[in-house]
Protein backbone atom coordinates (compact mmCIF):
# COMPACT_ATOMS: atom_id res chain seq x y z
CA UNK A 1 0.00 0.00 0.00
CA UNK A 2 1.37 3.24 -1.29
CA UNK A 3 1.22 6.12 1.64
CA UNK A 4 -0.46 9.44 0.57
CA UNK A 5 2.27 11.94 -0.82
CA UNK A 6 1.79 15.58 -0.73
CA UNK A 7 3.51 17.90 -3.41
CA UNK A 8 6.86 19.31 -2.00
CA UNK A 9 8.11 21.09 -5.00
CA UNK A 10 11.94 20.83 -5.06
CA UNK A 11 14.07 23.50 -6.34
CA UNK A 12 15.49 22.03 -9.56
CA UNK A 13 18.74 24.53 -8.99
CA UNK A 14 20.46 22.70 -5.86
CA UNK A 15 23.52 20.83 -7.34
CA UNK A 16 22.86 17.91 -5.67
CA UNK A 17 19.03 16.91 -5.86
CA UNK A 18 20.00 13.36 -5.44
CA UNK A 19 21.01 13.74 -1.88
CA UNK A 20 18.02 16.17 -0.96
CA UNK A 21 15.81 13.88 -1.91
CA UNK A 22 17.64 11.27 -0.10
CA UNK A 23 17.60 13.18 3.10
CA UNK A 24 13.76 14.46 3.03
CA UNK A 25 12.83 10.47 2.45
CA UNK A 26 14.89 9.24 4.82
CA UNK A 27 13.41 11.96 7.35
CA UNK A 28 10.39 10.88 6.64
CA UNK A 29 10.91 7.54 7.41
CA UNK A 30 12.50 8.29 10.61
CA UNK A 31 9.79 10.32 11.48
CA UNK A 32 6.82 7.85 10.61
CA UNK A 33 5.62 9.91 7.66
CA UNK A 34 6.12 6.73 4.97
CA UNK A 35 6.09 4.17 7.59
CA UNK A 36 7.71 0.57 7.61
CA UNK A 37 6.25 -1.84 4.66
CA UNK A 38 4.90 0.85 3.14
CA UNK A 39 5.39 1.15 -1.30
CA UNK A 40 7.42 3.56 -2.41
CA UNK A 41 7.72 4.40 -5.81
CA UNK A 42 10.16 6.79 -8.13
CA UNK A 43 6.82 8.10 -9.86
CA UNK A 44 5.23 8.77 -6.72
CA UNK A 45 8.25 10.69 -5.18
CA UNK A 46 8.99 12.44 -8.32
CA UNK A 47 5.18 14.17 -7.87
CA UNK A 48 5.96 15.21 -4.24
CA UNK A 49 9.13 16.86 -5.15
CA UNK A 50 8.67 18.21 -8.33
CA UNK A 51 11.19 16.46 -9.78
CA UNK A 52 12.42 14.26 -12.67
CA UNK A 53 12.44 10.36 -11.64
CA UNK A 54 16.05 10.02 -12.21
CA UNK A 55 17.75 11.49 -8.63
CA UNK A 56 14.68 9.73 -6.98
CA UNK A 57 15.88 6.52 -8.17
CA UNK A 58 19.70 7.31 -7.33
CA UNK A 59 18.04 8.60 -3.82
CA UNK A 60 16.28 5.07 -2.96
CA UNK A 61 19.38 3.34 -3.95
CA UNK A 62 21.35 5.12 -1.47
CA UNK A 63 18.57 5.00 1.39
CA UNK A 64 18.97 1.27 0.19
CA UNK A 65 22.46 0.94 1.28
CA UNK A 66 21.80 2.47 3.92
CA UNK A 67 18.92 0.18 4.97
CA UNK A 68 15.86 2.38 5.32
CA UNK A 69 14.88 0.90 1.78
CA UNK A 70 14.30 -2.29 0.31
CA UNK A 71 14.43 -3.19 -3.31
CA UNK A 72 13.35 -6.01 -5.17
CA UNK A 73 13.16 -7.00 -8.49
CA UNK A 74 9.95 -6.72 -10.19
CA UNK A 75 8.03 -5.87 -6.77
CA UNK A 76 9.91 -2.51 -6.08
CA UNK A 77 11.13 -0.62 -3.33
CA UNK A 78 9.41 -0.61 0.45
CA UNK A 79 10.29 1.18 3.78
CA UNK A 80 12.48 -1.04 5.61
CA UNK A 81 11.52 -2.33 8.70
CA UNK A 82 12.80 -0.74 11.93
CA UNK A 83 16.29 -2.56 12.78
CA UNK A 84 15.09 -4.35 16.54
CA UNK A 85 17.29 -7.22 15.28
CA UNK A 86 20.25 -4.77 15.07
CA UNK A 87 19.48 -2.17 17.51
CA UNK A 88 21.11 -4.02 20.29
CA UNK A 89 24.62 -4.45 18.25
CA UNK A 90 23.99 -0.28 17.13
CA UNK A 91 23.68 0.57 21.00
CA UNK A 92 26.77 -1.38 21.88
CA UNK A 93 28.97 0.23 19.01
CA UNK A 94 27.03 3.43 20.25
CA UNK A 95 28.20 3.40 23.90
CA UNK A 96 32.23 2.41 23.47
CA UNK A 97 32.15 5.22 20.48
CA UNK A 98 30.41 8.03 22.40
CA UNK A 99 31.97 7.76 25.78
CA UNK A 100 35.64 7.60 24.01
CA UNK A 101 34.46 10.97 22.37
CA UNK A 102 33.08 12.49 25.40
CA UNK A 103 35.71 11.57 27.16
CA UNK A 104 38.23 13.39 24.38
CA UNK A 105 35.82 16.37 24.07
CA UNK A 106 36.51 17.08 28.14
CA UNK A 107 39.93 16.55 27.69
CA UNK A 108 39.60 19.28 25.00
CA UNK A 109 37.87 21.97 27.28
CA UNK A 110 40.37 21.33 29.68
CA UNK A 111 43.12 22.08 27.12
CA UNK A 112 40.88 25.58 26.08
CA UNK A 113 40.45 26.79 29.05
CA UNK A 114 44.11 25.99 30.42
CA UNK A 115 45.57 28.48 27.47
CA UNK A 116 43.80 31.23 29.14
CA UNK A 117 40.89 31.20 26.82
CA UNK A 118 38.82 28.83 24.36
CA UNK A 119 39.52 29.57 20.28
CA UNK A 120 36.55 31.03 18.68
CA UNK A 121 36.41 27.61 16.31
CA UNK A 122 35.45 25.63 19.99
CA UNK A 123 33.55 28.50 21.24
CA UNK A 124 31.00 28.54 18.03
CA UNK A 125 30.34 24.88 18.41
CA UNK A 126 29.99 25.22 22.21
CA UNK A 127 27.06 28.19 21.64
CA UNK A 128 25.44 25.63 19.34
CA UNK A 129 25.53 22.93 22.02
CA UNK A 130 23.73 25.45 24.06
CA UNK A 131 21.22 26.85 21.58
CA UNK A 132 20.25 23.00 21.01
CA UNK A 133 19.70 21.74 24.99
CA UNK A 134 17.66 25.17 25.36
CA UNK A 135 15.30 24.17 22.27
CA UNK A 136 15.36 20.83 23.84
CA UNK A 137 14.28 22.29 27.26
CA UNK A 138 11.48 24.23 25.74
CA UNK A 139 10.36 21.11 23.68
CA UNK A 140 10.06 19.29 26.71
CA UNK A 141 8.78 21.95 28.79
CA UNK A 142 5.70 22.04 26.03
CA UNK A 143 5.24 18.57 25.82
CA UNK A 144 6.68 18.62 22.05
CA UNK A 145 8.25 15.18 21.93
CA UNK A 146 7.98 15.43 18.32
CA UNK A 147 10.64 17.50 18.17
CA UNK A 148 13.51 16.01 20.01
CA UNK A 149 14.87 13.01 17.95
CA UNK A 150 16.22 15.45 15.91
CA UNK A 151 17.62 17.50 18.57
CA UNK A 152 18.89 14.76 20.06
CA UNK A 153 21.25 13.41 17.39
CA UNK A 154 22.32 17.05 16.71
CA UNK A 155 23.45 17.48 20.61
CA UNK A 156 25.09 14.67 19.99
CA UNK A 157 26.50 15.54 16.02
CA UNK A 158 27.96 18.66 18.07
CA UNK A 159 29.38 16.78 21.19
CA UNK A 160 31.55 14.52 18.63
CA UNK A 161 32.22 17.74 16.66
CA UNK A 162 33.71 19.58 19.85
CA UNK A 163 35.83 16.28 20.50
CA UNK A 164 38.02 17.86 17.63
CA UNK A 165 38.42 14.02 16.19
CA UNK A 166 37.75 13.63 12.40
CA UNK A 167 37.86 9.85 12.84
CA UNK A 168 35.82 9.44 15.94
CA UNK A 169 33.18 11.82 14.59
CA UNK A 170 32.98 10.01 11.00
CA UNK A 171 32.45 7.17 12.49
CA UNK A 172 29.73 8.12 14.77
CA UNK A 173 28.25 9.95 12.08
CA UNK A 174 27.50 6.33 9.78
CA UNK A 175 25.26 5.24 12.44
CA UNK A 176 24.04 8.64 13.62
CA UNK A 177 20.45 8.29 11.47
CA UNK A 178 19.96 4.43 12.38
CA UNK A 179 20.35 5.84 15.90
CA UNK A 180 17.82 8.47 15.43
CA UNK A 181 15.08 6.04 13.96
CA UNK A 182 15.43 4.12 16.56
CA UNK A 183 15.05 6.99 19.33
CA UNK A 184 12.09 8.01 17.29
CA UNK A 185 10.01 5.03 17.72
CA UNK A 186 10.55 4.78 21.54
CA UNK A 187 10.75 8.44 22.04
CA UNK A 188 7.92 8.91 24.10
CA UNK A 189 9.46 5.84 26.64
CA UNK A 190 12.10 7.95 27.37
CA UNK A 191 12.59 11.30 25.62
CA UNK A 192 11.62 13.60 28.14
CA UNK A 193 13.86 11.88 31.08
CA UNK A 194 17.02 11.27 28.56
CA UNK A 195 17.00 14.47 27.17
CA UNK A 196 17.98 15.89 31.13
CA UNK A 197 20.89 13.42 31.12
CA UNK A 198 22.31 15.84 28.06
CA UNK A 199 22.90 18.50 31.00
CA UNK A 200 25.13 16.44 33.18
CA UNK A 201 27.18 15.51 30.17
CA UNK A 202 27.58 18.79 29.33
CA UNK A 203 28.57 19.80 32.90
CA UNK A 204 31.31 16.92 32.87
CA UNK A 205 32.49 18.17 29.06
CA UNK A 206 32.42 21.73 30.59
CA UNK A 207 34.43 20.84 33.67
CA UNK A 208 37.14 19.21 31.82
CA UNK A 209 36.55 15.65 33.31
CA UNK A 210 37.33 13.18 30.85
CA UNK A 211 36.13 10.01 33.64
CA UNK A 212 32.79 11.46 34.41
CA UNK A 213 31.94 12.50 31.06
CA UNK A 214 32.89 9.00 29.36
CA UNK A 215 31.04 7.46 32.29
CA UNK A 216 28.02 10.05 32.04
CA UNK A 217 27.67 9.30 27.96
CA UNK A 218 28.42 5.31 28.71
CA UNK A 219 25.51 5.47 31.23
CA UNK A 220 23.69 7.71 29.08
CA UNK A 221 23.42 5.24 25.68
CA UNK A 222 23.07 2.55 27.95
CA UNK A 223 19.61 3.48 29.60
CA UNK A 224 18.81 3.91 26.37
CA UNK A 225 19.94 0.64 24.98
CA UNK A 226 18.30 -1.39 28.39
CA UNK A 227 14.78 1.05 27.81
CA UNK A 228 14.87 -0.40 24.00
CA UNK A 229 15.44 -3.87 24.69
CA UNK A 230 12.67 -3.83 27.36
CA UNK A 231 9.69 -1.88 25.06
CA UNK A 232 10.40 -4.14 22.11
CA UNK A 233 11.90 -7.61 23.55
CA UNK A 234 14.87 -7.89 20.90
CA UNK A 235 14.62 -11.01 18.79
CA UNK A 236 17.87 -11.42 18.76
CA UNK A 237 18.32 -11.94 22.71
CA UNK A 238 16.63 -13.14 25.49
CA UNK A 239 15.61 -9.55 27.46
CA UNK A 240 14.63 -10.97 31.17
CA UNK A 241 13.75 -8.20 33.51
CA UNK A 242 14.07 -9.04 36.96
CA UNK A 243 14.21 -7.04 40.30
CA UNK A 244 15.15 -3.79 38.12
CA UNK A 245 18.36 -6.08 36.43
CA UNK A 246 18.48 -6.79 32.60
CA UNK A 247 19.60 -10.86 32.42
CA UNK A 248 23.09 -11.28 30.84
CA UNK A 249 21.67 -11.85 27.11
CA UNK A 250 21.27 -8.34 26.51
CA UNK A 251 24.86 -7.89 26.47
CA UNK A 252 25.47 -5.20 29.44
CA UNK A 253 25.26 -4.61 32.66
CA UNK A 254 22.57 -2.37 34.14
CA UNK A 255 23.48 1.56 35.03
CA UNK A 256 24.71 2.34 38.06
CA UNK A 257 21.77 4.28 40.07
Amino acid sequence: MEPSLEPHLLDNTEPTPKLRIQDEIRHDIIFGVLPSGSRVTEAALAKKYGISRVPVREALRGLEMEGFVESKPYAGSTVAAIPVDEADDLFAVREALEAAIAARAARRAAAQFSAGHPDDGWWSIRKEIAQILAEGDEAVAADRQEQLPELNIRFHLAIAELSSSTSLAALFSQIARKIEWLYASDVKSRGKHSWSEHWDIMAAIDAGNATDAGELMSRHVNESRVGYARRFSLESSEVVVADGEIAQGLGAQPPTK
